[in-house]
């Protein structure tokens, strides 16, 4: 251990210390109420679907244009996958997010694998009537998304994976000492509390996880995302779209299963796919971008230059990145 991730390791120690007393008081068992309101204008609306491969928690809102299934990521569901889509819904697009198997309240048995879970989406669509959809794909969602395309290509207009996980990965799930410490429900109870007392360390602590940035870069974009108000209150409202804990562990877990041999089908993907990738990228490293880049046929990228993994929602580069994927469902609903 490094003289500088040890003093680290120390300061995260002695915060645990002085919170847990704290901690001890807050109730992080309570998952998202149906109608829970994240931000203004975004309002859930969480129901439960029994289609023929098993329960699925979803929420489905917006307007006429066709309808973009999202697919969250790790620690995620349906109030994530519907956070970070949602500003496809000024643009006319009807959001559809859906729980993955683990995640709330759809359960692990509905679907492990990620040909399972994609067939899970595409019985849900089934069950809504929904004959066509965008898949919009973050982080760890973007192999159930990838998977989703190569086997139901009739089914997908179009696809955008934003930092998502395209490679294989032997130790996947392993994580650190300090990690695992903040995913155990005492663990969850503390950073619940510090969130509440200090969001920019909470906003700090997360960089150290999702960027590459030197500790002047990451000190300059903590004073960024704290100085404007939009953002931040979209940050605050991701973090609690991570609790609790343990109603999405499942599901993370086993998505850290299916990467550690995971072979995606990339080349039997047809639908038009846009790229999306920080090259600061400190939790899916950028080679996981230029890999699905180069191994779809015809696809196109934006790489978001010096942006870390949530660059798209909360770094400079995000209008740009989100602008370039405007312009690509554009053409691709004209098509």
């Amino acid at each position: 251990m490094t003289q500088r991730r040890r003093r680290r390791f120390i300061a995260i120690t002695a915060s645990l210390a002085v919170l847990l007393v704290v901690g001890a008081f807050v109730d992080p068992t309570g998952g998202p109420s149906p109608r829970e309101r994240l931000l203004p204008g975004i309002e859930l609306d969480l129901r439960t679907a029994h289609t023929t491969r098993g329960p699925v928690q979803y929420d489905l809102t917006g307007g006429s244009w066709p309808t973009v299934l999202t697919v969250h990521g790790g620690l995620g569901g349906a109030d994530q996958g519907r956070l970070f889509a949602d500003w496809l819904r000024a643009d006319g697009f009807r959001v559809l997010s859906a729980s993955r198997p683990g995640y709330l309240d759809t359960p692990l048995d509905s679907g492990r694998t990620l040909e399972d879970q994609a067939d899970l989406l595409a019985a849900l669509l089934d069950e809504l009537a929904v004959t066509r959809v965008i898949l919009f794909a973050v982080s760890s969602g973007g192999p159930v998304a990838y998977t989703f395309a190569a086997r139901h290509p009739a089914r997908v207009s179009a696809l955008v994976v934003v930092a998502g996980v395209s490679r294989a990965d032997p130790g996947a799930g392993n994580g650190s000492a300090v990690r695992r410490v903040f995913v155990d429900t005492v663990g969850q109870r503390i950073a619940q509390v510090t969130a509440a007392v200090s969001l920019s360390s909470v906003l700090s602590g997360t960089l150290d996880e999702t960027s590459t940035f030197t500790a002047a870069k990451k000190e300059q974009r903590v004073e960024e995302i704290m100085r404007d108000d939009t953002v931040r209150a979209f940050f605050e409202a991701m973090v609690r779209t991570t609790f609790p804990y343990r109603l999405r562990m499942p599901g993370t877990r086993n998505d850290a299963e299916q990467r550690r041999d995971m072979n995606l089908p990339f080349d039997r993907i047809t639908a038009p796919a846009l790229i999306v990738h920080g090259t600061s990228d400190g939790d899916v490293p950028f080679t996981d971008g230029t890999e699905a880049a180069s191994r779809i046929g015809a696809a196109q990228h934006h790489w978001m230059l010096e942006e870390d993994h949530l660059g798209f929602w909360l770094g400079p580069g995000r209008i740009p990145a989100q602008d370039a994927v405007r312009e690509f469902l554009r053409q691709a609903v004209a098509r």
